[in-house]
């Protein structure tokens, strides 16, 4: 989800405005030991009303706006469903599930995975642990209950600056993702996985074909401009 780039040091910000009409841009005035990448993708933050309304709404990052365009418009999430997230941290997609789906405390019908710690969310049960292990889909059966009814993956490699390097991790994350998806969905279920464009994609739609009814490229207006990210939605689990 939106995390910084590799190395991140926030440091002390000194920061301008700059006026045009009623927008108004902040400019850090001094980079300090940040990399170019880690000073654009700090004004980039600081820029994003995404980034602002999520912190006023009280979402963990703003992906959760993503989430939440893609399912108003696809009724994907139901009282009473079993969903996992793969790659959660910080955890905005399992908050948006959890309040939808109606799991609690008492009764967790989401689970989040991640490598990475993840501060408690409530009702949602949240496992350290690599997805592509073996134990990994017995594991979340076990804390589900039973087959889920949604896998939502909105996980991104960590990149090397090599662009065909950085294209084939993100496409190895999805294959993994779409992997233990046919695992752990229950027939009827749906699929919902982050991919950027290239060529390279087409071949996990056509997997994806075989196994779903229906398979979508959705890109939600909340992405950042000019983002190559998007999309694909599978609905109707073959089982």
């Amino acid at each position: 989800m939106s995390e910084p780039p590799k190395n991140h040091t926030p440091g002390k910000q000194k920061g301008k405005a700059k006026v045009s009409g009623r927008e108004m841009a902040v400019r850090l005035r001094t980079a300090g030991k940040r990399t170019t990448s880690q000073q654009k993708w700090l004004e980039r933050q600081l820029n994003d009303p995404y980034v602002a309304k999520a912190k006023a709404e009280g979402w963990r990052s703003r992906a959760a706006f993503k989430f939440k365009e893609i399912d108003d418009k696809y009724k994907l999430l139901k009282p009473g469903m079993r969903i996992v997230d793969l790659g959660c941290a910080p955890g905005g997609w399992c908050q948006l599930a959890a309040q939808r789906v109606g799991s609690t405390e008492a009764h967790p019908r989401v689970v989040g995975i991640d490598l990475l710690p993840v501060d408690p969310i409530p009702g949602v049960v949240l496992l350290e642990m690599d997805f592509t292990t073996e134990e990994a889909d017995e594991r979340l059966k076990a804390e589900l209950g039973g087959l889920a009814d949604g896998v939502l993956s909105d996980m991104a490699a960590n990149t090397t600056g090599h662009k065909k390097t950085d294209h084939l991790r993100i496409i190895g994350l999805a294959e993994a993702a779409v992997v233990f998806a046919r695992e752990v969905l229950a027939p009827g279920g749906f699929f919902l996985c982050k991919l950027f464009q290239g060529g390279d994609t087409a071949t996990i739609i056509t997997e994806l074909k075989r196994d779903f009814a229906t398979v979508r490229h959705v890109k939600p207006a909340s992405s950042r401009a000019g983002s190559s990210e998007l999309y694909v939605l599978a609905t109707g689990f073959r089982g």
